[in-house]
């Protein structure tokens, strides 16, 4: 018997962009599993005075949470040619750290080049920020510079991706006609 391949699609950009409601919102519409951003759990427990070394707690949740995630899937038979959508991945990790200390973990870094994905969703910052205990960047500037700073690591890899933009219904249209013809669905 073949081992099962998934098919890993992440959701990445600033925060307040829609990644969490995408990510769930593209499970259910193809009964699949989602992967959800561990750093909202850790920060939620830890509170939000987080350190460098908390970033490498988080990346190291993260990349468990998924393995899991994605072991879940392999071992259900009705999901098995489904994707797993992911919200966040080490692109994200490795932004955030570089943005907020100036420099990243090598965990992070030798995660990136070790593990593949099958197609990227960069969210835009065109939806209106929506203030929770966990967002750090309402002001527009900030979240211009980290929008382009997760484009140019999307422009310069080999991974295909798809800018996702307006409303959640549109946003939500987007994904889906991407990941369709990403699968070869019609």
């Amino acid at each position: 018997m073949e081992p099962k391949t998934i098919n890993r699609i992440v959701i990445i950009g600033p925060e307040s962009t829609g990644k969490s409601t995408l990510t769930e919102q593209l499970a259910a519409h193809y009964q699949t599993a989602a992967c959800a951003e561990y750093a909202r759990e850790y920060l939620y427990a830890h509170g939000t005075a987080y350190t460098f070394d908390d970033l490498l707690t988080i990346a190291q949740g993260q990349i468990a949470l998924e393995e899991a995630t994605v072991t879940k899937v392999i071992a259900n038979a009705t999901l098995c040619n489904l994707p797993v959508f992911i919200d966040t991945n080490m692109y994200v990790m490795k932004v955030w750290c570089e943005y907020v200390f100036g420099k990243c973990h090598q965990y992070i870094l030798d995660q990136i080049v070790a593990r593949p994905y099958d197609l990227y969703l960069l969210c835009n910052i065109d939806l209106p920020w929506v203030k929770d205990e966990l967002r750090e960047y309402p002001d527009e500037g900030p979240r211009n510079e980290l929008y382009h700073i997760y484009k140019d690591l999307l422009v310069n890899q080999t991974t295909p991706w798809v800018h996702i933009s307006g409303n959640y219904q549109q946003r939500l249209h987007t994904a889906i006609c991407a990941v369709n013809q990403h699968l070869n669905m019609p």
